[in-house]
């Protein structure tokens, strides 16, 4: 008989870091599920960065799985924060680096980021407070919402980002109800509503995209907002080698609209796919909420939901581009990331 391998514990694979990427800022040996979308949402952002960084994490998925005591699989400075609560810490961190400088204790030429990471249920709901006083008092900050439309971590109960007709434990399927019967809330436009200096919805299949936006993000002082959407392969129940997938067929059929926004009145949509994809193919592919390929009404309003957020950007962005224009200024310029 073979005789096991004993598992390495998470201390021992950090020491071995050279040769397990311990140049991410989220390294490898944490415990997300197989095909998760986190970390890559995670690195691509923090890569993206060229300055020190101070990351706050709401309770969530992300969390429980990279700071389990003792071991940590976080390369930079880290703080967890209960559910409502990461944007408000990490604006106090951000205040609390200005009065030391202030104060002389830090040197006036230190140069640090902050960054917030929340799932949809520390960001749609949970935090949402939180996130709408901490933009409006317009601390220096980027908060990116990795949006699994669900509350995961706990064993999938629906959020206020959970798509019509999808099956969570709160939400089941029966002869009295289909899935969530209430629409997703769209908090990239409530947080374009807020006027900040700049609002993003991305994908992690695109990364150029993700990364151009993260370095667009930081060229403003005050709050950053990135929507970041990222398929849960555990409770979705696709096969875990399907994450980026499922993320491409949300985009290709307009169920998630690529767009960035600055300051709250310049909208441009990044990605226009020529040919979309119908969105029975996206459903189709995710147990959770293949069920409603059966409800023709179901199926009527999420495509009705999807039209309408759909055409209203195109003509937020068309609106956009006649107001650049009546300023004088160069709507595509706008956009650009300056060289570094």
């Amino acid at each position: 008989m073979a005789k096991k391998r004993p598992i390495a514990l998470l201390s021992e694979l950090a020491s071995h870091k050279d040769t397990f990427g311990g140049d991410m800022p989220l390294a490898p040996g944490h415990r997300m599920c197989i095909g998760c979308g986190i970390p890559p949402i995670v690195n691509e952002i923090l890569l993206a960065i060229n300055k020190p960084v101070i990351v706050s994490n709401a309770t969530g998925c992300l969390e429980v799985t990279t700071g389990v005591y003792p071991v940590t699989a976080w390369n930079v400075p880290w703080i967890h924060v209960n559910f409502q609560s990461a944007a408000t810490v990490i604006t106090g961190v951000e205040s609390a680096y200005k009065v030391l400088k202030k104060k002389g204790v830090l040197p006036e030429d230190l140069d640090i980021e902050f960054v917030a990471f929340g799932g949809d249920g520390g960001s749609y709901d949970i935090g949402f407070q939180s996130l709408s006083a901490s933009v409006e008092r317009g601390h220096n900050f980027l908060y990116v919402c990795y949006n699994n439309e669900g509350y995961q971590n706990t064993g999938y109960q629906k959020s206020s980002a959970t798509p019509i007709g999808a099956y969570t434990k709160t939400t089941p399927v029966g002869k009295e109800r289909v899935g969530k019967q209430e629409p997703r809330k769209d908090l990239t436009m409530i947080m374009a509503a807020h006027g900040i200096p700049y609002v993003a919805q991305a994908s992690p299949h695109i990364f150029r995209d993700l990364t151009r936006k993260t370095k667009k993000a930081m060229t403003f002082k005050g709050p950053k907002f990135i929507n970041v959407l990222e398929p849960c392969t555990l409770s979705w129940r696709f096969s875990p080698d399907d994450t980026m997938r499922l993320a491409k067929l949300a985009v290709e059929t307009k169920y998630w609209p690529i767009y960035e926004v600055i300051h709250g009145k310049y909208w441009k949509v990044n990605i226009k796919p020529k040919r979309p994809k119908p969105i029975e193919e996206y459903i189709a592919a995710q147990p959770r909420w293949k069920h409603v390929l059966k409800y023709p009404e179901v199926l009527e309003r999420i495509q009705k939901e999807i039209d309408e957020k759909w055409n209203l950007l195109l003509h937020l962005e068309e609106m956009s581009k006649k107001l650049a224009e009546d300023e004088g200024i160069d709507y595509e310029e706008l956009f650009k990331v300056p060289e570094e």
